[in-house]
């Protein structure tokens, strides 16, 4: 498979419809299956039993999960509460690839810092582990989610395998998360958004927007990702409906025109 997928299905919140949604979205064609080993928000072997009744070949599927911290998880660990940080990680990543039925993830993402500035000592120890893991062949890929600029600057700098991936909550009123957008595309990070629909719903009923839809006769769904693909950005999409789902595949059918993305870009500005 190529480096990256350039769509991916989200998984979050979709407890015991898992499975089926997964399946769906593999049959419209996704490749690439976001999820996280944190019970409280996602069922990760709900994920797991669809890729293995898909019969999709392994090389040809994207799966990226993340390690949550105590803090966001609730009574159902992947982990040891009293062990090591770095152990919790090893656990939680072993306990990953039990519950999605595989022998390596392709990115291994740190679920957001502990704390809400700069990085704490649990996150470099978390990073440290999760290094040990790309070493070891177990992942592609590392990442970061629900980070601030200076988290990821910090990250960056003390890293010694680097940020591949950054997946935010995106938003239109900080001009689409353009500061960390920007600091990625410095430093080859692919920028992953997510909650592009639903953080937006007030500026995606702008008049300017409305017309962009109207004038290329397409979904706004399909405006917004397109947007996102023209920009740089890997989307995330966690529709439910198959038709939709369908639907977010078609952004790839079209182009916008530089000056309708430079108007979805100042939506809130």
């Amino acid at each position: 498979m190529s480096l990256q997928p350039y769509f991916l299905y989200g998984t979050a919140w979709k407890e015991e419809e898992t499975e089926r949604l997964v399946r769906l979205a593999l049959d419209a064609g996704f490749r690439g299956i976001d999820t996280a080993n944190q019970r409280k928000h996602y069922f990760e072997a709900g994920v797991g039993a669809a890729v293995a009744a898909s019969g999709i070949p392994r090389d040809e599927l994207f799966l990226q999960t993340k390690f949550t911290y105590r803090d966001g998880q609730d009574h159902r660990l992947p982990y040891d509460p009293s062990a090591p940080v770095a152990t919790q990680v090893e656990q939680s990543f072993a306990k990953s690839l039990e519950h999605l039925q595989v022998s390596h993830i392709d990115s291994y993402v740190l679920h957001g810092p502990s704390r809400r500035r700069g990085l704490g000592d649990a996150d470099r120890e978390a990073w440290r582990a999760m290094e040990a893991l790309h070493a070891a062949g177990k992942t592609r890929f590392l990442g970061i989610s629900n980070v601030a600029l200076d988290q990821l600057e910090e990250l960056d700098a003390f890293a010694k395998v680097k940020p591949r991936f950054v997946q935010n909550r995106c938003y239109a009123a900080t001009g689409w998360d353009h500061h960390v957008r920007a600091f990625c595309r410095a430093h080859d990070i692919v920028y992953q958004g997510f909650s592009l629909l639903t953080a937006n719903v007030r500026e995606l009923r702008a008049q300017a927007f409305r017309d962009i839809v109207l004038r290329t006769r397409r979904t706004p769904a399909q405006v917004v990702f397109r947007f996102a693909l023209q920009v740089g950005m890997l989307p995330i999409t966690g529709t439910t409906d198959a038709g939709h789902m369908r639907e977010d595949l078609g952004a790839f059918d079209f182009e916008l025109s530089q000056a309708d993305v430079d108007t979805i870009e100042r939506l809130a500005l």
